[in-house]
C-alpha cells in the first residue's frame, strides 16, 4: 500500500474560522487526539503570532508524542531583511519543533502588488528562509501560497518559487489553493505538471472549500502525484473552510488502497471526530460523511428492508470500520418489520400480528401526524413504548410550574422559574432563575428533582432545537428536539405543542425519566448478575 502524509492544521487553519476559538488547553487536548490517531503531522500555529501560541509550544515540549511530529508555521524572511535578523524566524526556531512550516508567494500578482517587492527578492527569501531552516536542522514544509493561481497567470514563475525552495533544501513543497477557487480537474493537472518538472520532489496539496470541491481537489491532487495532503480534520477554516481530513483519510484509506494512519485506527475516527468537534464548541454535522450519525442512518421502509438483508444493499462500507453505527430509524415509513425488532428489546414476546405491536404502530403514526419526529427522538419513542406496554413508572408529577421572562432594563432581560414536583407524595418546590424561560425552567426542574435523584445533578441539555411546524403566525405549533448528556452517553427527546415551553417541558421530562430508568434498571441488571455469580458458587 503507498502511503499519504496527513498534515493536519486544525489548530491554525482551523483556528482561522469564524466562531472558533482554543483555548491553550484545547490545543494539546486537539494535539493529543491527533496524535492518538496516528496522524503524522500536525500544524499547531505560528510562535510569533500571539502569546497564547507562544505558551502553547512551550507546553507541548514536555509532551510525548508517539504519532505525531509537531510543526510551527512562519512566513519567508521579510524582504530587505536578513534571515539571520528577522525576528519572525527566530521566533519560529525558537518553538523548538522538530518539523517548520514556511509560506511563500508563489502568484507573481502577490510579490509585486501585496509585498510590494521585486520578483527576484521574493525567490531569495524563499530560498535563503528555506535554507537557514535547514542549517538549524529542521524538516522543512514550504507552502506555495496561491500556487494554481500563480500558476495560470504565469507558469515559470510559480515553478520557479517551487525550485528556489527545492534548492534551499525543502522536504516538502505544498502546492496551496489558497483562494479555493481552482477545479478539481485543474487541481490534478497542475499538479502532474510539477511532478513532471520535479520528479524528484516530494509534493503535497492545500486545498479550501470555496467551491465546496476541497475534498475532491485534494483527491485529484493525490491522483496527480501529491503524497502529502494538508487539511482540517472536520474541514472548518477560514472562509468555506478547509478540506476535511477525516473524510480524505477514509476516502484515501478505504477506497483508494493508501495507508494514511495505521489501519488499527480507522475505527476509531468516528470518535475522534466527535471529540474534536466538542474541544471546538462545534456541533459535528450530522450528514458529516463517514463520521455523522446520519451516515448509516435508514429510514425509509425498503431501505430498513434491505439493509436487513444484506447491509451492502445500501451502504458502501461496513460502518463499524469507521467506529459508527448503523441507525434504523423510526417514522411513519419505517413499516411494522422494525418496529417489532425494536419492540422486541423491550417486549421479547411481542409478535409481528400481535394486538399491542398494531396499537403502538398507530400510536406513532398518530403522534407523527400531530408533528412528532422519532428518527431524531429515540428516547422519547422509547418512553411511548414503554407506556403502551406497561413498563413505564412515574418517578414524579409535576404539580405546578411557572415561568416569569422580564426586561430589567433596556437591552437585558431577566426569567425565573418555580417548579413544584411530587416525588412518592414528598413535595418539593424550587425557583431557579436563568438565561431565558426555558433555562430557568430547566435549571429549576433538575434543582427540585436532585434532592430525591442524585444521579440528575450529572446531566445537562448540549443541544436544543425549536422548530415552528405550521404557518399560524405566533400561534404555531412548535417542536423541540434536545440533547442531553451525562458525560458518558447522549440522548435525545422531543416535545411538541402550541405552547413552546410546554413543549419544552414535555422534552425535558422525558430526557429526565428515561435517565432515572436506565440507571434503574442498570442496578437491577447488576444484582441479577451478581445473584447468578453467587448462585453458581
Amino acid at each position: 500500500m503507498k502511503q499519504v502524509l496527513i498534515y493536519d492544521s486544525t489548530l491554525r487553519d482551523g483556528a482561522q474560522a469564524e466562531g472558533i476559538t482554543f483555548s491553550v488547553q484545547d490545543k494539546i487536548k486537539v494535539l493529543q487526539a491527533l496524535d492518538r490517531l496516528g496522524v503524522p503531522y500536525v500544524e499547531a500555529g505560528n510562535p510569533s503570532s500571539n502569546p497564547k501560541d507562544i505558551e502553547f509550544f512551550e507546553l507541548a515540549k514536555s509532551l510525548e508524542l508517539k504519532q505525531a511530529k509537531l510543526v510551527a508555521f512562519g512566513s519567508t524572511r521579510h524582504h530587505g531583511k536578513t534571515v539571520e535578523e528577522d525576528p519572525y524566524l527566530a521566533s519560529l526556531l525558537g518553538a523548538g519543533t522538530p518539523a517548520v512550516a514556511i509560506f511563500g508567494k508563489s502568484w507573481d500578482f502577490h510579490v509585486t502588488d501585496i509585498l510590494q517587492t521585486t520578483l527576484g527578492e521574493n525567490i531569495n527569501m524563499i530560498k535563503e528562509t528555506v535554507a537557514y531552516c535547514k542549517k538549524h536542522d529542521r524538516e522543512v514544509v514550504f507552502d506555495a501560497e496561491h500556487f494554481f493561481d500563480g500558476f495560470k497567470a504565469n507558469p515559470v514563475y510559480a515553478l520557479e518559487c517551487v525550485n528556489a525552495a527545492l534548492e534551499g533544501g525543502a522536504d516538502f513543497v505544498v502546492l496551496c489553493d489558497t483562494n479555493g477557487g481552482t477545479m478539481p480537474f485543474e487541481i490534478q493537472t497542475i499538479t502532474e505538471e510539477v511532478r513532471r518538472q520535479f520528479p524528484t520532489a516530494k509534493v503535497g496539496i492545500h486545498c479550501h472549500e470555496d467551491t465546496g470541491m476541497a475534498v475532491a481537489s485534494s483527491i485529484m491532487a493525490v491522483q496527480g502525484g501529491a503524497s502529502m495532503v494538508q487539511g482540517t480534520f472536520l474541514g472548518f477554516g477560514e472562509r468555506c473552510g478547509n478540506a476535511n481530513l477525516c473524510t480524505i483519510i477514509a476516502n484515501l484509506q478505504l477506497k483508494m488502497g493508501y495507508t494514511c494512519i495505521p489501519e488499527e485506527k480507522m475505527e476509531d475516527l468516528t470518535v475522534t471526530a466527535r471529540y474534536m468537534a466538542d474541544v471546538a464548541n462545534l456541533s459535528l454535522p450530522e450528514k458529516e460523511p463517514y463520521v455523522g450519525r446520519s451516515s448509516f442512518s435508514h429510514k425509509g421502509g425498503m431501505h430498513i428492508d434491505g439493509v436487513n438483508k444484506n447491509p451492502k444493499s445500501f451502504e458502501h462500507i461496513q460502518p463499524e470500520t469507521v467506529g459508527n453505527s448503523r441507525r434504523l430509524l423510526m417514522s411513519e415509513m419505517a413499516g411494522r418489520s422494525l418496529l417489532l425488532r425494536k419492540l422486541q428489546k423491550l417486549a421479547p414476546e411481542l409478535r409481528k400480528e400481535s394486538a399491542g405491536t398494531k396499537r403502538i404502530l398507530e400510536k406513532l403514526k398518530s403522534l407523527e401526524h400531530a408533528g412528532y419526529q422519532f428518527e431524531g427522538a429515540e428516547s422519547t419513542y422509547e418512553m411511548i413504548v414503554r407506556k403502551e406496554l406497561g413498563q413505564y413508572q412515574s418517578f414524579f408529577t409535576i404539580e405546578d410550574f411557572k415561568v416569569i421572562d422580564e426586561q430589567v432594563k433596556e437591552g437585558e432581560f431577566s426569567a425565573y422559574a418555580l417548579v413544584k414536583i411530587n416525588v412518592g407524595g414528598k413535595v418539593q418546590t424550587t425557583a431557579a432563575e436563568g438565561e431565558g424561560p426555558i433555562n430557568a425552567l430547566d435549571k429549576a426542574l433538575r434543582s427540585a428533582l436532585e434532592v430525591f435523584f442524585p444521579a440528575i445533578g450529572k446531566i445537562h441539555l448540549s443541544d436544543y432545537k425549536v422548530r415552528v411546524l405550521d404557518s399560524e403566525a405566533t400561534a404555531s405549533l412548535v417542536r423541540v428536539l434536545i440533547e442531553t448528556t451525562d458525560g458518558v452517553q447522549k440522548w435525545n427527546t422531543v416535545g411538541v405543542s402550541q405552547n413552546i415551553i410546554q413543549a419544552s417541558l414535555n422534552a425535558l421530562v422525558d430526557s429526565l425519566e428515561i435517565k432515572l430508568i436506565h440507571d434503574q434498571e442498570e442496578v437491577r441488571n447488576g444484582f441479577r448478575k451478581l445473584n447468578e455469580k453467587n448462585e453458581k458458587r
